[in-house]
């Protein structure tokens, strides 16, 4: 099966993951916002740990409306942005397109689904490092595995072949059996890690080497992990010691908040702390220091952004 990409949100994700697949011979078109003209004259770059690359005639587009209908759509926008997806993502869609939503946080399907029924959705959940670090150019500083999960999806044969396509370019692959985990389990780094890097105005690598910033990492992991429990997503505490203990052996990063934070950009509190939290009140349980994180990430939100 030899499937046609489409990628919406040409950013730190959907350049990466993209750029991998066009690099390997895959037929990708991107869209890009303010990075078109300088991507149209000058390609796509990304300098990445397993070598760097440049692809120089990039399928590139600054309106889906220009694009042509694909198998696979991957969506790399930021989740304050995806109220666009209504007007974005019908020019691209046929009756078996399989759109994949390479976002953070939770209830992102959900949402798509009330407004699409009958597509094909799945989630993708990157365990990466990746920045955007300039127009048309993606720096990718470590990890870059992808976890695909299906949510309503009547082509499972197709998530199967993404998955052998992104390996077959060189990007570790695989199918969740459980997305709701999967999402949780993500959950579980990036509610604290997102969160206390703004908060703290620091990177992961001080938050981990600290005592007491790590106590209170740990903490806000159990936090979550109870919150997954309490809905049906089983996940054990020692996953919150392997997250840890991970991060020690990563390479110094800020991550996606952190990034927007110092762009003056706003904030995704949406879909990585409120739907959680109210997922897990709904369940009976508070998760009382992850709703204190997201009312500090507001009040920041609303006095300095």
């Amino acid at each position: 099966m030899n499937l046609k990409y489409a990628v919406i949100g040409t950013g730190a994700i959907g350049g990466f993951y993209g750029g991998m697949l066009a690099k390997s011979g895959k037929e990708v078109h991107f869209l890009f916002n303010t990075d078109y003209a300088h991507v149209k004259q000058h390609g796509l770059k990304v300098d990445s740990v397993t070598g760097d690359f440049h692809l120089s005639n990039v399928l590139a587009y600054n309106n889906t409306t220009d694009m042509t209908p694909c198998d696979v759509i991957l969506v790399g926008l930021k989740t304050t942005n995806n109220h666009l997806l209504k007007t974005l993502l019908p020019p691209l869609i046929k009756p078996d397109t399989l759109v994949i939503l390479i976002q953070n946080g939770l209830g992102v399907e959900e949402d798509l689904a009330k407004d699409f029924p009958n597509l094909n959705i799945a989630g993708g959940l990157g365990f990466i490092c990746s920045n955007k670090i300039g127009p048309g150019h993606i720096a990718h500083l470590d990890f870059g595995k992808l976890t695909v999960g299906a949510y309503q999806n009547n082509n499972p044969e197709v998530l199967r072949q993404v998955c052998d396509d992104l390996d077959q370019a060189g990007v570790p692959a695989d199918i969740a059996p459980d997305l709701n985990v999967a999402r949780w389990k993500k959950l579980v780094w990036n509610i604290p890690f997102n969160g206390m890097t703004v908060v703290l105005n620091t990177t992961t690598d001080k938050l981990v080497q600290n005592a007491d910033s790590q106590a209170l990492i740990y903490d806000l992991m159990l936090e979550v992990i109870q919150g997954a429990n309490h809905c049906g997503a089983e996940v054990s505490e020692g996953f919150a010691k392997k997250m840890i203990e991970m991060t020690l052996s990563m390479t110094p990063y800020a991550p996606s908040m952190k990034l927007d934070y110092d762009h003056h950009r706003e904030l995704e509190t949406g879909y990585i702390y409120s739907r959680p939290i109210q997922a897990a009140l709904a369940a009976g349980y508070d998760m009382r220091k992850v709703k204190m994180l997201e009312q500090q990430l507001k009040f920041i939100q609303q006095t300095y952004l």
